[in-house]
């Protein structure tokens, strides 16, 4: 997971995490332990993000999955 490039998306598309909590029906506290890596995003959270942001396959690899 790489908080900080998913974090630059919400900036760059001017929205919040509590916009994208709400988007994805989970509370802001879950959605911050989802980015600090305590709990894992889940298959729909991540196709909501994907499609929420208009992102590639590339993207959410390098967001959800790089090393």
């Amino acid at each position: 997971m790489n908080p900080g490039l998913l974090k630059s998306i919400l900036v760059k598309h001017g929205d919040t995490q509590e916009a994208l909590a709400a988007a994805l029906g989970i509370s802001l506290s879950a959605l911050n332990a989802k980015i600090r890596g305590k709990r894992s995003f889940r298959q729909n959270e991540i196709l909501a993000i994907k499609r929420r942001y208009g992102l590639s396959a590339d993207e959410i690899d390098d967001i959800f999955f790089a090393s």
